[in-house]
């Protein structure tokens, strides 16, 4: 298996590309064999190494390959036969033939198929690390909740037992030839191994999202935004990305205002995102394309070393390194030993922003549009939810007695 994935996300427009590429060129100059995979239907990949890319990894570099996942070849590598299977069915029970059509192709199958090569390179171990340029923030988030949105979409589309799929598939392959069993088991086995990728990812040890912003009001925002889901869903945030800070001198008057606004939004990362380390990439003046430029802003980010260098060289961070470690999670008995509380890391949100709920063993997390189900240590089931509270220290601490009502 592979030893570290680094994901990268952020707002469209920021650079993320360009952090994502200068990162694994960082380290690959190191000596570890990386690659580099984007899901950005935007393919600029290969506009940032300056080179063809094409669905199959291929090197750019010593130590370096680099893959933009194309979508079509993709879904016909791993999703073609489940397709036509899928589709055979909703015919058969009579679904005409355009809603069949839009039925049969599974929501999430684009950033499944990212998620399945994914799978298949971490479990091949062909690479020390594998850097993700993720699509856009939103599309991140599908992303990451993907095996959990397929499953449900696959027991509201055959809401019955795979024995009764079974006994079903003989009536669909006598009128059609089809192996629909074969099709549930092999959908069964895509299903898994999506699981098992985001496991992985949901692992800090193993993967470590990276936030690529600007200087800019509206990108933190979304980056605050959405380091707050990544924490609703337990994935481990390890780094803020500032990428093109213009410099404070040596600018001209057009620029000047820029700048100078520019230092108030450094300082409020600073100020939202610690602990995190704020890892900076300065504007370069020019297009960031060719490994030239690359690994000037590689070097800006991790600081500049030899390859070999230790990890603890003064100024240099490994790009492949864990470089915050936090905990998202947690639960304590309360200091009266009167019951437990469970805390919860959503930073940047108020009071009325969250709404917490109990179902049998279950936290049931809601903030905005997003839903997070906790699974309870089995003894709390025992307890009852009695009350939250959002610390201002981003904490939710939900509270829990034994027989207790929930207060108002």
């Amino acid at each position: 298996m592979s030893n570290r994935i680094l994901l990268f996300t952020g707002k469209g427009g920021t650079g993320k590309t360009t952090c994502a590429a200068a990162t694994g060129l960082k380290a690959a100059r190191r000596g570890q064999k990386t690659l580099v995979l984007s899901s950005d239907p935007a393919h600029s990949l290969s506009d940032a190494f300056d080179a063809e890319l094409g669905p199959e990894p291929q090197t750019v570099a010593p130590n370096l390959d680099a893959q933009e996942v194309d979508l079509y070849y993709s879904m016909q590598k791993y999703w073609g036969n489940m397709r036509e299977l899928m589709l055979a069915v909703f015919r058969w029970q009579g679904v005409e033939q355009v809603a069949a059509e839009e039925l049969a192709a599974l929501p999430g199958m684009n950033e499944g198929s990212v998620m399945l090569w994914l799978e298949k390179f971490w479990a091949e171990g062909d690479y020390d690390l594998i850097v993700l340029d993720s699509a856009p923030t939103g599309e991140t988030l599908t992303l990451l909740t993907l095996p959990q949105a397929t499953q449900w979409w696959l027991t509201k589309a055959f809401p019955f037992q795979k024995t009764a799929f079974k006994t079903l598939g003989f009536g669909v392959r006598q009128a059609t030839g089809l192996p629909l069993d074969k099709a549930y088991d092999d959908l069964d086995y895509l299903f898994g191994k999506l699981e098992q990728i985001q496991e992985v990812l949901a692992d800090p040890e193993q993967t470590s999202v990276r936030l690529v912003m600007n200087p800019e009001k509206m990108v933190i925002q979304e980056a605050r935004r959405a380091y707050t889901y990544l924490q609703l869903y337990g994935y481990g945030v390890d780094a803020a990305l500032v990428n093109r800070v213009w410099p404070e001198e040596g600018v001209g008057p057009a620029m000047q205002k820029y700048v100078e606004a520019q230092q108030g939004y450094l300082d409020e990362i600073e100020g939202s995102f610690a602990p995190l380390p704020i890892l900076r990439a300065p504007h370069l003046g020019e297009e960031v394309f060719g490994l030239e430029r690359l690994e000037k802003v590689g070097n800006a980010l991790y600081g500049a070393a030899a390859e070999g260098d230790a990890d603890t060289t003064e100024g240099v961070r490994a790009p492949a390194a864990r470089l915050h470690q936090s905990q998202t999670y947690r639960v304590a008995e309360m200091e009266q030993g009167d019951g437990y509380r469970v805390e919860l890391h959503l930073p940047f949100l108020k009071e009325e922003d969250v709404d917490v709920r109990q179902f049998g063993d279950q936290l049931v997390v809601q903030v905005e549009n997003q839903r997070r189900h906790y699974v309870l240590p089995n003894f709390l089931g025992y307890y009852t939810l009695q009350g939250d509270h959002l610390r201002e220290d981003g904490w939710l601490e939900v509270r829990f007695a034994r027989g207790a009502k929930r207060r108002a």
